[in-house]
Formats: structure tokens, C-alpha cells, sequence
């Protein structure tokens, strides 16, 4: 899997050859860009850069960067539109190990530290300012990315490298299991993750990949985002409560941040018939408690009726969201 690299695009120099712009996996309108990135525990690493072709004639100044989540990659065509219509140059980041990056060699999504990702967000953002020809950046996470990307910006606030704004897509900020696992399970992981990182210590419930794809139709490749994941690693969950914990203590991003999430939680463990309603990956209140510690300037919106990719829902609540993010644009960026 994954569009192994003829040129390089590295981060660390910029004195390489970039990478062309090439026809998409999405078809029309859509093109990709390979970023090699530094080796890492796998060894050879890529993301990949896709944008839409913009409708206007001429870069515009704003753009917007989308991080998918875990078990995840780039595919909704229409997230494109959307941002397009609010007048951004779309653009998305399949990141290493995930989707179009993932390289025959490596574990699917799968990382031992977080932070190896600030290496392609850092990348695109520069691609974007210096080569596209955008001075604003507002960078779409959802999920596990939504919480990276709010990590990403803790870390580079008041750098030119970091984005403008957060709009955020049910982010990850805590673990959606009983209180046992969230603190005594995460110690053994904590251990665990440190000696034998690739051990397969969970995995995804089957429930809403199964929704998204066979009842709600959205099509996508199952082999880079199946029902079932690909088992949660020990080293990759490690990071994953870290990250939590940094969370937990409050950060400083500096930047506005819309957080996005449902009004009801889900069973993630069953088959439900709020399935096409609720959010059944993550608890909302977590979301909706962590939320006001990322900084100074939060704005929390609850969609009635999402689902745990708000993008995705069923009508109306995938049009509520679009429209709370507008409504929050020309507010916060006008």
C-alpha cells in the first residue's frame, strides 16, 4: 500500500527537490504530493499532501489543513467543497503509516511518540505558507487527529509553523472505557508500552466502521480503514494516554479553536439504533469537559444528531455542523 516517493520533500533542509503534484486516488480535482519524511522505528516514512483544486483562478490567502483520526485517511470529497465554499484552499494529510502513506513495510498506524507527526504537519504548513502562497492556515482535526493537531499547536504557539486556528471534529481526549481502564489499565500500558511496544493490547469495536460503510453507504478503501482496525499497540496506546494527560493538565494554544462534538453518547460495543445519531467511539463529555483547557479562546459547539465523524452524519445534523464552523468563521477569522 501507500505511493512509494520519487523526489524528496524533506522538512529538515528544504534544499531538496519537491515532490510533483499528481492525480489523486478521489479522481478529478484532486491531486497528491508525497512528503518523505526522516526514518523512524520502521524505517522509511512518507505522508502525503492532497488538495483540491481550487475554483479560483488565483491561490487565495486562507486554507485549511484536515488531519484525520485513528483507523483513518482522507476520503470525504465533500469536506473539500465545503471549505471551498467558505472561500479556503482545501488541503489534507494522510499522515505516516495511515492511508495513501502506509508503505509495505511499516505497522498501519502505528507510532511509539506522538510528536513524530509534528514532522509532517510542520512540513505542510511550510508547503502551504511558502510554496501555495497562504498566509493563514486553519488546521481540521478529527479525532486522534484533532488531538494531535492541539498538542501540535500547544508546541508551536507564536511560530510561523503552526496554525492560525483550530477547528477540531470530535477530538480524542480521553479513553472511552470504564474507570478501571482509564487509570489502572493505562499503568500496566504505561509499563508495557515501554519494553514490548508492539504488543496488541486492544483493538476498535466493529460497530460504527460497519454503520459508515454498509448502512450509511460512504464509500472508502477497507483496507486502510477496516471495521475492525488494525489492534491497538502498546507503544502507540502509551502515547495515546500521555497525550491525554497533557491535556488534563491544560495547555496554552493561542490560537481561537472551535471543538466540534455531538449532544449524545453511544455504545460502542453493540449495535444500536442511535447508531446514525449519537457518537459511539468517544464519550462526549469528555470532549465537552476538556475542551475549555486547551486556551484561552475555545468555543464549544454540540451537534443534535452526530455521529462520531460529524462530517459524515445524517442530514441535518452534517449540514448543523458546517454551519456552526461558518458561523464561527466569520466570527473569529472574518
Amino acid at each position: 500500500m501507500g505511493h512509494p516517493p520519487s523526489t524528496d520533500d524533506r522538512a529538515s533542509t528544504g534544499a531538496t527537490v519537491p515532490a510533483p503534484w499528481r492525480p489523486d486516488l478521489l479522481g478529478e480535482g484532486w491531486q497528491a504530493r508525497t512528503l518523505r519524511l526522516t526514518p523512524d522505528d520502521h524505517g522509511e516514512a512518507v505522508a502525503t499532501l492532497v488538495r483540491r483544486t481550487p475554483s479560483a483562478e488565483a491561490p487565495r490567502r486562507r486554507a485549511v489543513l484536515y488531519v484525520h483520526g485513528y483507523v483513518d485517511y482522507f476520503f470525504q470529497r465533500h469536506l473539500g467543497d465545503f471549505w471551498d465554499a467558505a472561500g479556503y484552499d482545501f488541503y489534507a494529510l494522510d499522515l505516516r503509516t495511515h492511508g495513501r502513506s502506509l508503505l509495505p513495510h511499516q505497522l498501519a498506524n502505528y507510532c511509539t511518540e506522538l510528536a513524530v507527526h509534528a514532522e509532517e504537519l510542520d512540513l505542510a504548513v511550510r508547503i502551504l505558507r511558502e510554496e501555495e502562497g497562504h498566509d493563514l492556515v486553519v488546521a481540521n482535526g478529527h479525532s486522534t487527529g484533532g488531538l494531535l493537531v492541539s498538542l501540535w499547536a500547544h508546541a508551536r504557539r507564536g511560530s510561523p509553523s503552526g496554525p492560525d486556528a483550530l477547528v477540531l471534529n470530535s477530538p480524542w481526549f480521553d479513553l472511552n472505557k470504564p474507570w478501571f481502564d482509564r487509570v489502572v489499565t493505562t499503568r500496566v500500558v504505561d509499563v508495557v508500552g515501554r519494553v514490548l511496544p508492539r504488543l496488541v493490547v486492544g483493538g476498535v469495536d466493529r460497530y460504527y466502521g460497519e454503520y459508515l460503510h454498509e448502512t450509511a453507504g460512504w464509500e472508502y478503501d477497507l483496507a486502510w480503514k477496516p471495521d475492525l482496525g488494525f489492534g491497538a499497540r502498546a507503544g502507540w496506546l502509551r502515547t495515546i494516554r500521555r497525550a491525554h494527560r497533557a491535556v488534563a493538565r491544560g495547555l496554552a494554544i493561542d490560537v481561537p479553536v472551535l471543538v466540534c462534538a455531538s449532544t449524545e453518547t453511544g455504545p460502542s460495543d453493540r449495535w444500536h439504533d442511535r447508531l446514525d445519531r449519537t457518537d459511539s467511539v468517544l464519550a462526549v463529555e469528555h470532549i465537552v469537559q476538556r475542551a475549555p483547557l486547551l486556551g484561552p479562546d475555545v468555543t464549544v459547539v454540540q451537534i443534535e444528531g452526530g455521529i462520531h465523524d460529524l462530517a459524515l452524519s445524517p442530514e441535518p445534523a452534517r449540514s448543523a455542523y458546517f454551519d456552526a464552523i461558518r458561523s464561527w468563521l466569520g466570527d473569529r477569522l472574518p
